[in-house]
């Protein structure tokens, strides 16, 4: 069975630049965006699904390995594509994707502030980039779910908060993070239409919030 490893704490180089001649090599058109990295039951990951469907086999040769087995990555891939369905991979960045747990699951709730660098929805996920302030302490970041309401037109609001806790670190340099929220977790319980707000505490705005369409 396969099965969403939520948080992927790693940095996967798969391949490295080389070339016989300065002059004459000419770098590839690199793509980079978020998306799932799909392993095989040896522990290699075997290709790269894009949040449009796309599926990028991955050459022999060149995919990053000791992952656990028959599982699912969500991560930055860096990659460059070889024709219609095959990629060479540069490079994966961890993205921290763990589902939303109800509020009554959190012994307090606490919202210490980020920075919004970009927030989206593609695919079954909704994807945040943020700079977050941090120096030597490990920060915990993840979802909460405070509840699905229902309007009187039939149509659902799905609200969800992120939940950051810098251990008190001191805020030092900003580090950048990789956030998706696993969109599929709401299936059969939002339909087409529906809105999500996704509340979160930042620098800039204070508490703020941004609205998506399911």
């Amino acid at each position: 069975m396969k099965k969403l490893l939520h948080i992927a704490f790693f940095f996967l180089s798969a391949a490295y630049l080389t070339a016989c001649g300065e002059e004459e090599y000419v770098y590839p058109n690199l793509i980079t965006e978020m998306t799932c990295l799909q392993t095989d039951s040896k522990g290699f990951g075997t290709q790269i699904i894009t949040d449009e469907g796309q599926i990028w086999q991955l050459q022999e040769g060149n995919q990053p390995d000791s992952l656990t087995s028959d599982s699912i990555y969500r991560v930055v891939s860096r990659f460059a594509p070889l024709n219609t369905h095959e990629a060479k991979a540069y490079s994966f960045w961890k993205v921290i994707a763990p589902l939303p747990r109800p509020i009554h699951e959190y012994p307090s709730i606490i919202t210490d502030p980020v920075s919004i660098q970009s927030i989206w929805r593609s695919g079954n996920y909704l994807n945040l980039v943020l700079q977050v302030k941090v120096k030597d302490k490990e920060h915990v970041l993840s979802f909460i779910d405070k509840g699905i309401t229902q309007h009187e037109d039939k149509t659902r609001t799905l609200t969800l908060m992120l939940f950051h806790d810098r251990q008190e670190d001191v805020e030092g340099f900003d580090q950048k993070f990789y956030l998706s929220v696993p969109l599929w977790h709401y299936q059969g319980k939002l339909d087409k239409g529906d809105q999500i707000v996704f509340q979160l505490n930042t620098y800039k705005e204070g508490m703020t919030s941004r609205t998506f369409t399911y």
